[in-house]
C-alpha cells in the first residue's frame, strides 16, 4: 500500500481524502432530499387551496362558470361521481370528497398534514398520500397510518339533489 491510496489530487495540486469527497456528496444528496420533502413557501399553499374571486370551470359539471361565486356554492361533482367506499380528489379546489357509506358524503382538505403534498387516491376506506405513505380515514379524516400525525381538516360541503357543492 502506498500513502496516496484513498486520496485524489485537485487541479491546484491539493490532496483531498476520499472520506471528504464521500461526505460532501452525501451532504448534497441529503440537502436535495430535504428540499423535495416540503416547502414553507406560501405560494405553494396558495396553489393547493381554492382562490378567492372565482375558480375555473371546465364545463364538466354543467355550470356556465358565470357569477364569480368565489368557490362557495360551486358544484364540485354529481353524487354519482363519488363511488361508495371511495372518493375523488379535486386538486384545483384543494378538497377531497368521500362517500364512506351509501348517501353519506364528507369533504376534507386535500393537502396532507405531514408535508403539504396533495393526497392522491381513496381506496379501502382511506385517503392516501403518495409522497410518504400517510393514510387518513375517509369517514372522518383521522390519521390511520403515519408519518402524518394530524388529521385532514374537514371542508364544508352541501348536497342538494344529485349535486355536491362547496358550502
Amino acid at each position: 500500500m502506498t500513502g496516496t491510496q484513498g486520496t485524489a489530487s485537485t487541479a491546484t495540486g491539493r490532496t483531498v481524502a476520499r472520506r471528504t469527497v464521500v461526505a460532501a456528496a452525501g451532504a448534497v444528496g441529503l440537502g436535495a432530499a430535504l428540499v423535495a420533502c416540503g416547502s414553507d413557501d406560501p405560494a405553494d399553499s396558495a396553489a393547493k387551496t381554492p382562490a378567492a374571486g372565482g375558480g375555473t370551470d371546465d364545463g364538466a359539471n354543467g355550470d356556465s362558470g358565470e357569477g364569480g361565486s368565489g368557490g362557495q356554492g360551486e358544484v364540485l361533482a354529481k353524487t354519482s361521481d363519488i363511488p361508495e367506499g371511495g372518493g375523488k380528489v379535486f386538486e384545483d379546489k384543494g378538497v377531497v370528497v368521500t362517500q364512506p357509506t351509501a348517501g353519506e358524503f364528507k369533504a376534507f382538505s386535500s393537502v396532507c398534514t405531514h408535508s403539504g403534498c396533495t393526497v392522491g387516491s381513496i381506496s379501502n376506506g382511506t385517503i392516501n398520500c403518495p409522497c410518504h405513505g400517510s393514510q387518513f380515514d375517509a369517514a372522518n379524516g383521522s390519521v390511520k397510518k403515519g408519518p402524518a400525525t394530524k388529521p385532514l381538516p374537514a371542508t364544508a360541503i352541501t348536497v342538494e339533489g344529485d349535486s355536491i357543492s362547496l358550502a
